[in-house]
């Protein structure tokens, strides 16, 4: 049977034992928790990728003169500048949501979700670029009396698209570096960080779930089983919630052990006090039935947890 019967879409939340809590210990709103509220941090950030684009526009159009002029064209600095700092000025409207896309990236555990995003910010980024540049130029242009004619064709927006290609992949690596960085030091700060008021007693009893500066405490007795989702442990509730939190199966499975929630499988843990049936098979593996009438497949390997289970003794 399946392991996991139907639930509400699973929240996206950071585990933090009930015992480190203390009064005043609130996550701060900014940094990079994706959306516009994370980027409205960023000015410094955009500052610094706005100056070195165009330090380097006025490099390529400085190096495209001087090529130029040594195969004895004119040397026409002025119209080399313009197409660099308008191809430039649309880059850098576009940067707000290349961040938003390496930060919904970051939050998606799914490979081929996070690839398809990429790969859509891409395209978004190309388009609008190539769209907003040419766009740029035939205004101006005609606002000063000339024109401008892009020479539409295949190999064109291809041309475009390269160069894009490795502009964009450059920005999203740079910001995805950057990001790494922040929550790097922010975990750092906040293992470091020191109470602000009396220490709260723990309880033996709770545990709790952060998502940023939302937490959610969960009995012990609610949970039915704990399962490994890559990078993510999932927690599913006797209510049919389910909790994706970022960790390791290992760590999450000695800090409940206590509440004699246990390894059943490979990639499962279970909580025997919900247990209220034990099928065990002929090829030694078995099925957990919990008092809300949800299933849960163990393995062999880990029959002698449930062995007890019932009175019953596990098969060889």
């Amino acid at each position: 049977m399946a392991d996991r019967q139907n639930a509400p879409e699973a929240e996206f939340v950071e585990t933090v034992w009930d015992r480190n809590q203390v009064p005043g210990d609130k996550a701060s709103s900014s940094g990079t928790s994706g959306g516009v509220r994370g980027i409205s941090g960023d000015w410094a950030l955009f500052a610094a990728i706005a100056a070195i684009a165009f330090a380097s526009g006025i490099v390529n159009a400085l190096s495209g003169a001087q090529d130029a002029a040594w195969r004895g064209d004119g040397y026409d600095i002025g119209r080399r500048m313009f197409w660099e700092m308008t191809s430039i000025l649309v880059i850098l409207v576009l940067v707000p949501g290349l961040m938003l896309s390496v930060r919904r990236m970051r939050r998606t555990t799914n490979l081929a979700a996070t690839i398809g995003i990429g790969a859509a910010a891409l395209l978004g980024f190309s388009a609008l670029h190539i769209a907003g540049m040419v766009g740029l130029r035939k205004s101006v242009l005609w606002l000063a009396g000339s024109a401008y004619d892009f020479h539409f064709s295949v190999a064109s927006v291809l041309y475009e698209f390269r160069k894009d290609a490795v502009t964009s992949l450059l920005i999203g690596a740079t910001l995805w570096l950057i990001d790494s960085r922040r929550e790097l030091r922010k975990a750092v700060r906040e293992a470091h960080a020191k109470p602000t008021g009396p220490q709260e007693q723990p309880s033996p009893d709770l545990i709790w779930l952060r998502d940023g500066t939302t937490r959610i405490r969960v009995a012990p007795r609610d949970i039915l089983w704990v399962a490994s989702a890559g990078n993510y442990i999932e927690y599913s509730l006797a209510s049919g919630t389910q909790h994706l939190i970022r960790g390791t199966l290992a760590a999450t499975e000695n800090e409940l052990a206590r509440f004699a929630i246990v390894r059943v499988h490979r990639t499962r843990l279970a909580n025997l006090d919900r247990v209220s049936g034990v099928d065990f098979k002929p090829s030694g593996d078995f099925e957990l039935t919990f008092d809300n009438g949800k299933t849960l497949g163990g393995s062999r390997r880990y029959r002698s947890a449930v062995a007890s289970l019932g009175g019953r003794t596990a098969p060889l």
